[in-house]
């Protein structure tokens, strides 16, 4: 016995509001919205032209406390605390209260605040009234404004192949001149 009959019709029935749905909608017959590139809310520039790239800058805030080692292709701003070494290819900002007890490898650096290590082979060195660098310095050049301290010894304007060599009795031999 067959549970049921193939060639007979299905009967009618009334529609009731839960039967009467349509079929659903489908999706991949919208249209995808078309994307527009999102807007850099920071640029001041209200062209429609693509902007430069921005190099990136990193903040150490007033109120941290870090110790360990920054490396990498950006620019770094100490407002905090922060012990351990500075190596990276961007500039180097020590704002006025904050300190950096390491040693200093970068493009650009500005000291307002304090820096007890040396900076090697930057290209410029600012060592701004509330600076004060516990250190040697090795830059391409030096700016000191008035009330600046320094304790250490400062060699700029020197390419790396023109430096004065140290004796091993400390003093500097600057060429032979005899």
């Amino acid at each position: 016995m067959a549970l049921w009959k193939e060639n007979t019709p299905a009967p009618k029935t009334v529609p009731t509001p839960m039967t009467d749905i349509k079929e659903p909608a489908r999706f991949d017959s919208v249209p995808a919205p078309e994307l527009t590139p999102a807007r850099d809310t920071f640029s001041s520039s209200s062209s429609a032209a693509p902007a430069k790239a921005q190099p990136k800058e990193s903040l150490i805030a007033s109120d941290l406390t870090i110790e360990g080692k920054i490396e990498g292709a950006g620019s770094v701003r100490i407002a905090g605390k922060f012990k351990g070494d500075v190596n990276v290819q961007g500039d180097l900002t020590i704002e006025a209260g904050a300190k950096l007890a390491g040693s200093v490898i970068a493009n650009q650096v500005v000291i307002a605040g304090e820096l007890e290590g040396n900076i090697e082979g930057a290209t410029r060195v600012d060592l701004q009234t509330s600076g004060v660098i516990t250190g040697d310095v090795k830059a391409g050049s030096m700016t000191v404004a008035a009330g600046a301290r320094m304790r250490g010894q400062a060699v700029f304007g020197w390419k790396d192949d023109a430096l004065p060599k140290s004796n091993k009795n400390g003093s500097t031999e600057h060429g032979s001149g005899t």
